[in-house]
């Protein structure tokens, strides 16, 4: 049992599951909040220019069969606006997505071409070899004559 802990501990902690945790959850309050601004912002200025509400678009396949004031079945509807609200959420996310990671790209290129640009330390030149130093000590002797 203590083996099974361990490797589940191993495999949560993992950068990359962590990782997809925090996206997911950011992911749902992001869904929230477009889906706002398109029921709250955009779609009320479709509903503006035309005087309908894109959300209550819907075909009606079977009426509502009543008996009296009760309802015995509801209606079947073919909801196409709710689709509609749908797909603009979908545009939204997808625009603020791209808009996301081409500024996370960019904003990372320009850091390594910062990086590039700083000079570079120099490497330590290396350590003679035993004939170099030989040679050098013969050199020095010979300049002393």
């Amino acid at each position: 049992m203590a083996k099974f802990i361990d490797e589940f501990k191993e495999f949560a902690l993992k950068g990359n599951v962590v990782d997809m945790a925090v996206g997911v959850i950011i992911g749902g309050a992001f869904g929230k909040i477009v889906s706002s601004v398109v029921a709250d912002l955009i779609m009320p200025l479709f509903a503006a220019m035309g005087g309908v509400n894109a959300s209550d678009l819907k075909i009606t396949l079977k009426e509502a069969v009543m008996n009296g004031e009760e309802v015995v079945s509801e209606a079947v509807t073919w909801n196409y606006g709710a689709f509609i609200q749908n797909v603009i959420d979908f545009l939204i996310i997808a625009i603020c997505l791209f808009c996301i990671i081409k500024g996370i790209a960019k904003a990372s290129s320009k850091f390594k071409k910062e990086e590039e640009a700083a000079p570079a330390e120099p490497e330590p030149e290396p350590e003679p070899t035993k004939e170099e130093v030989l040679l050098t000590e013969i050199r020095d002797l010979l300049a002393k004559k």
